[in-house]
């Protein structure tokens, strides 16, 4: 065994392959950093430049950068609270109100030091499970995927949002905004309104990025104040400390989040879209005081980057034993063993063992790294927290509106961005759950997929399987929990004369956000009665799931309704106070008049004369400041998306000035 492991160092430590894991490093630390981007688009342009290396340039290249995007995706969902990537959604509940806080370097100094611990525990458990592991896999069929899809989506909604109603509600309304397309069981077209475009389903990046981006884009441009705004970055590096201390004060938190980070991250399709949640939820359910949880807790940040890098070592093992891809990005490095000659399944655990090995120790050496260079300058990064947010509004809506656009290279993803903004402000107003939604959207067509097959081969006997059985129970009890907990604050709170609302809006009048809540549970309760009603039509098996889910969304909907309609009813607001403030509007139709006008011009060009425009207007009279706003959006556009990325820009009416410049 000795001489194996010593065989796959010599793949990655004999030149170039070294060289070529630091490029991957760096390259999948910036695709981390950037909304939209990940290691999925990484696997994807970086794939062609390996087809002429070696086995071991090539594994290390494709392997170091995907290891560390979802440590790099840290920084944007601390700083912006904007999900780098779909494995940090988690981080954000937490991870944001302590950059409000002034806390970023210490959320970055447990985020860094976990992610390295998990990133390395999920390599080691690769290493030490494979014998043992076929069992462990073979567990879970459709029946357990259905229920194990059903205990993320009840854990997140009873721990996140308001209450544990609208964060139930908020969960079946993403199922239900899941079905839009065809049904993956015919050809019976869902709730497309007429649009060819939503023949397959809303893409997953300007969903996420349109519930999470816009609305704090528009926060950074209505305030103008910087993201923290209560302490100094003098003591930067004390706090980093503090933020390793933390790591190691909670190392049982660490080590369990890390087996479960493995586990489900060896769950092909399921693993990698939920196991920052189920970590997250485990954090929550298993803390005495979990009263910080979501306003800022530093154990909020701990559990889901502790998780989603060792879900890449545990996505590794079901690609390499059985050739079944454990993630998507799992999907095209299958296609560069191939490429490579080597064929995943018993020859990657006899002839190839040395191969395995190698990519143990790649993951090992890129999570350290990549941990250890953002530790390096955390601090530089932490000052965006300072900087005004107006500032920051044009850079970010750029990255905001490429990682959108990079999606399907269509004006449709801007059009869904915008929507899902809308619906996104809207949630952060009521305080729904916005990661709730996007939890049931990810996994929506997991579940159907699952349930559709175990009823077509079990019938419903398949919910007297063992292992469907102790997950019922799980579900029970985490509801139970869930109400029992919302029921000992909503107690606190009446004793203390505060039950106009069920949590404390530090930024905005109660009254207005149960108002809030109130109109979106009728809004959402009457779209989910036009779903169950259209879905009548269908056949059995189209049908069956929307009324799964639009059935209790109903339901969830009126009784969040009913129940913030009597807390707002003493102190209603008036109406200009539910419409909100005129620079929301004004940041909106900056953003819809980008997409506008990309259609008549040539759509680049309207985002850097959009960009000088947002600063020119922003802060009179400083035409340099718009100027190096625009020419640096300009480059970044040219180099960054046009020449590397390959972006297709959408054809326009005047495109003159572009072909002037070379630009394609």
């Amino acid at each position: 065994m000795l001489d194996v492991i010593l065989s796959g160092a010599s793949l990655v430590f004999t030149w170039p392959a070294p060289a070529f894991l630091l490029a991957g490093i760096a390259i999948g630390l910036c695709l981390g950093i950037v909304p939209g981007l990940s290691g999925l688009t990484g696997m994807a342009i970086l794939l062609p430049y390996t087809f002429t290396m070696d086995t071991g340039s090539a594994m290390a290249f494709l392997l170091g950068m995907f290891a560390v995007t979802t440590t790099s995706d840290t920084l944007s969902s601390v700083l912006l609270g904007v999900p780098g990537t779909a494995a940090s959604q988690a981080t954000v509940l937490d991870g944001y109100p302590m950059a409000k806080r002034g806390e970023a370097p210490r959320a970055f100094g447990a985020a860094f030091t976990v992610s390295a611990i998990g990133g390395v525990f999920g390599a080691v458990a690769l290493a030490v499970s494979i014998p043992i592991v076929k069992p462990l896999i073979m567990t879970f069929a459709a029946p357990e995927f259905v229920m194990l899809g059903l205990l993320g989506l009840v854990m997140v909604g009873s721990i996140s949002g308001r209450s544990i109603l609208s964060g139930l509600a908020a969960a079946a309304f993403g199922l239900l905004a899941s079905m839009i397309g065809y049904a993956p069981q015919g050809a019976i077209a869902r709730y497309d309104f007429g649009f060819i475009y939503l023949l397959d389903g809303l893409p997953l990046v300007p969903v996420v990025l349109g519930l999470f981006a816009l609305p704090e884009i528009i926060d950074l441009s209505r305030h103008g104040k910087p993201i923290a705004r209560n302490e100094a970055l003098a003591d930067g590096q004390s706090r980093l400390l503090d933020g390793i201390r933390d790591a190691v004060r909670n190392w049982w938190l660490v080590l369990r989040c890390g087996a479960i980070g493995t586990y489900v991250g060896m769950l092909p399709g399921l693993g990698g879209a939920i196991v920052d949640w189920i970590a997250y939820g485990h954090a929550v359910q298993t803390s005495k005081d979990r009263e910080m949880f979501g306003k800022g807790d530093v154990r909020g940040v701990i559990a889901p980057e502790t998780a989603n890098n060792a879900a890449k070592g545990g996505a590794l093992i079901p690609t390499l034993v059985f050739g079944i891809p454990g993630s998507p990005p799992m999907a095209i490095l299958l296609g560069a063993f191939l490429i490579q000659g080597l064929t995943p399944g018993p020859a990657m655990l006899s002839r190839h063992l040395d191969v395995t090995f190698s990519l143990v120790i790649i993951l090992v050496i890129a999570n350290i790294l990549g941990a250890a260079v953002l530790m390096l300058w955390s601090r530089q990064f932490a000052r965006f927290a300072y900087v005004p947010g107006r500032l920051l509004v044009p850079g970010v809506t750029l990255f905001v509106l490429m990682g959108a656009w990079m999606t399907g290279n269509q004006m449709g993803d801007w059009i869904t961005l915008l929507v899902f903004g809308l619906i996104g402000v809207a949630m952060k107003r009521a305080e729904w759950s916005r990661p709730a939604f996007i939890l049931g959207f990810i996994i929506g067509p997991i579940i159907e997929s699952s349930l559709d097959l175990s009823i077509q081969i079990h019938g419903f006997s398949w919910l007297l399987r063992p292992a469907c059985l102790v997950l019922a129970v799980l579900v029970i009890l985490t509801l139970l929990l869930g109400i029992r907990t919302e029921w000992k604050k909503r107690k606190q709170r009446r004793r203390a004369g505060t039950d106009t609302a069920y949590i404390e809006n530090p930024e905005g009048d109660p009254a207005l956000t149960t108002a809030s809540s109130a109109i979106l549970g009728l809004i959402v309760a009457a779209l989910a009665i036009y779903a169950t009603v259209t879905s009548l039509d269908w056949p059995w098996d189209s049908r069956f799931f929307p009324l799964f889910a639009a059935g209790p969304l109903v339901l969830l909907a009126l009784a969040t309704a009913r129940q913030d309609w009597s807390a707002a009813r003493p102190r209603w607001p008036g109406a200009a106070a539910l419409a909100g403030d005129w620079r929301e509007g004004a940041t909106l139709f900056w953003l819809g008049a980008i997409v506008v006008l990309s259609y008549l011009i040539a759509q680049p060009l309207v985002i850097v004369v959009a960009m000088g425009a947002y600063s020119l207007a922003t802060f009179r009279r400083r035409w340099r400041l718009a100027l190096a706003q625009a020419l640096c959006g300009g480059l970044i556009l040219f180099f960054v998306f046009d020449r590397l990325g390959g972006v297709l820009w959408h054809p326009a009416l005047i495109e003159a000035p572009l072909s002037w410049l070379g630009w394609t």
